[in-house]
């Protein structure tokens, strides 16, 4: 019951409204947002406005003049205009057919000709098609200048009923403004992500905001509709054969001249053509392929959020539709986290060695007390979502283990809901004299502060007494072999030099066996940060440990290297060369001040000449010694497999 030119005015400033909105997203860097848009909320928002334009469209497209809804129309046949129908049906084919016969002209175009000349076919059949005066089948003289008003005539009357505009109307438009402001701006974002996979380029999202709202406050304001860079039109135009920006700005300002060059005409489009055109693109922004989901368990609930955004759009509004959808992929994403396993792998003392080459008294203390110790390799994110998991995780470990390790190197983020549960943890550790233990501990976590700095800011770690920290895993359970061969009366002094029956390799030989074998050998000192031999160096000698620690690395070059193991006092090593006679393998550097045995292949293939014997029981422990590491090297890999 208003009048059309204040529907029109409102119209207007609804446009102007939307472009300000879109600039003000630009500006404020909204524009980064549509990445974060879940994909099931962008399908089911589209859809939701396709099955809008839909439903907007049908009582047109059936020739129902009267303003009813959707489904009042198809329930009352009596109503419909069979000539509207006509036009309809034959606009919708033309829009569908017409890229198989031209791809020069849009198809739009097209379809709007086709329904013209099909509406004015029907008028020579029926004449009073050809009064323009009450003629509710066609668009009529728009502006409230009267019939044959011209463009810039009924432009300025529309601004000039500006004053009769009550503030409660202007206040009605803003749920709305926002709605098209936020549809607009999502088409365009999501057709710029096309558009860059196929010219293979990269869009600035807040950029086209500020362009598109500025064009729309423009289209507005001289009596125009605010419009999107859709998939659509942007498909065709590149298909038709436009290689810049330009193809953009050329049609913009042909339509303006043919909307002004062809005012009267428009006066007798039909509005079933329009409806007929409106339907097809409706029906092309639903999303089919969402259907696929239905086929899976795994995207049942993908579908109904896509469901549940259609329904709130269809019976609330697009703007509630938004948020519910962001709010269920909220909720998916949170039931996704809970769902999977926060601890990756769980081992213990005895089944997980440091890389620290132990003698095989140290070994059958921690293969017999390394339980004291628990191994706990976690991931993902350690949230309000997944502490009650952890804990449970946790919990039986607490009170039966000496030594809990976190490895964090895999964890995403902790908030402080998970920091507080790990204080309780080592509160619980504290009363029976236990730690907590993190290695790996990553960097650029908790929106870049390092995970460190956040646990100490949280006064987790900021004392040294039940919670270690350690950079490496390996450092990690070197420390905690250590507290347990202490406490097992095996604490090593290092500072002693070994002499030759002190080595666990000759421990029981003879004083001769023992006196024959150092004749043999070289005595060698080696200082800190020295390399012993290198990658690819030629030799053949055995190395044994009188006093010291020996690091073996494997250089990866750009002055990187892997930590492979490390020798101690009373161990051997170079042992492979030394049997195979091939190049070394790795590199060996003294971490500290070193002092070895050396024997050489060449001298004891010597003594192995007059002391069978002696050859037979050194390459007989030396057999043993490896055959053990590599029992140990098995349990270990399948405690990881497990």
């Amino acid at each position: 019951g208003a009048p059309p030119e204040q529907i029109l005015l409102l119209v207007t400033i609804l446009s102007v409204s939307a472009g300000l909105l879109q600039v003000l997203f630009g500006v404020a860097g909204l524009g980064k947002l549509i990445k974060y848009m879940p994909y099931p909320v962008v399908s089911g928002y589209l859809t939701a406005v396709g099955l809008i334009i839909i439903g907007s469209q049908l009582p047109k497209l059936l020739g129902v003049t009267g303003g009813e809804k959707w489904w009042a129309a198809l329930a009352a046949p009596g109503l419909w205009n069979w000539q509207g129908i006509v036009v309809g049906v034959v606009t919708a084919a033309a829009m569908l057919f017409a890229t198989r016969l031209t791809r020069l002209v849009p198809a739009a175009i097209l379809a709007l000709l086709a329904g013209v000349a099909t509406y004015f076919c029907l008028a020579m059949f029926d004449a009073s098609l050809l009064n323009l005066p009450g003629n509710k089948l066609v668009v009529g003289p728009l502006g409230g200048g009267g019939e044959g008003a011209g463009f810039f005539d009924s432009l300025f009357g529309r601004w000039m009923a500006a004053g009769r505009v009550s503030p409660a109307e202007l206040a009605s438009l803003i749920i709305p403004a926002l709605t098209l402001a936020g549809l607009l701006s999502i088409d365009t974002l999501k057709t710029c992500v096309v558009l860059d996979a196929l010219t293979h380029s990269r869009h600035d999202s807040n950029r086209e905001l500020i362009g598109q709202g500025l064009g729309n406050i423009a289209s507005g304001a001289i009596g125009g509709l605010p419009g999107a860079g859709t998939m659509g039109a942007t498909l065709i135009n590149m298909s038709s054969g436009a290689q810049t920006r330009m193809s953009g700005f050329l049609e913009g300002v042909l339509a303006l001249v043919a909307f002004l060059a062809l005012g009267s005409f428009i006066a007798w489009v039909p509005v079933a053509a329009l409806a007929g055109i409106l339907t097809v693109i409706g029906a092309r922004m639903i999303d089919r392929a969402s259907f696929q989901y239905l086929k899976s368990k795994s995207t049942l609930l993908d579908f109904a959020v896509i469901a549940a955004v259609v329904a709130v759009a269809l019976g609330f509004s697009l703007i509630a539709a938004s948020f519910t959808g962001i709010a269920l992929a909220i909720l998916l994403f949170i039931r996704e986290q809970i769902g999977g396993s926060v601890v990756r792998r769980k081992s213990f003392g005895n089944q997980t060695f440091s890389k620290q080459m132990r003698l095989h008294g140290e070994m059958a203390v921690l293969e017999q007390r390394g339980d004291a110790a628990v191994i706990f390799e976690l991931q993902g994110s350690l949230f309000f979502g997944t502490t009650d998991q952890l804990y449970r995780a946790l919990e039986p470990e607490l009170k039966m283990r000496q030594f809990v390790i976190l490895d964090m190197r895999r964890v995403q983020s902790v908030d402080v809901t998970a920091a507080h549960m790990l204080e309780q943890a080592k509160e619980v550790l504290a009363e029976h004299g236990g730690s907590l233990i993190f290695s790996r501990l990553p960097r650029d976590v908790q929106g870049g502060q390092a995970m460190r700095e956040y646990f100490d800011a949280l006064g987790l770690v900021r004392s040294e007494g039940a919670v270690r920290v350690f950079g490496d895993l390996d450092e990690a359970v070197e420390w905690v072999e250590d507290r347990i061969l202490e406490g097992a009366g095996l604490e090593r002094i290092d500072e002693t030099l070994l002499d030759l029956h002190e080595i666990e390799l000759f421990r029981g030989r003879k004083e001769e066996t023992l006196a024959a074998l150092e004749r043999c050998m070289e005595q060698r000192s080696v200082k800190p940060g020295q390399k012993i031999f290198a990658k690819g160096d030629t030799g053949d000698e055995l190395f044994l440990i009188r006093r010291g620690m020996v690091r073996i690395v494997l250089p990866l070059g750009a002055g990187q290297s892997i930590h492979l193991s490390t020798f101690g006092r009373g161990n051997f090593f170079g042992e492979l060369a030394f049997l195979d006679g091939a190049t070394r393998s790795a590199d060996a550097v003294a971490q500290n001040d070193v002092e070895l045995y050396v024997l050489s292949r060449r001298n004891f293939d010597a003594l192995a000449q007059d002391h069978k014997m002696i050859a037979l029981n050194l390459l007989e422990g030396l057999a043993s010694t490896i055959a053990g590491r590599l029992r140990y090297a098995n349990a270990e890999m399948q405690a990881l497999e497990n």
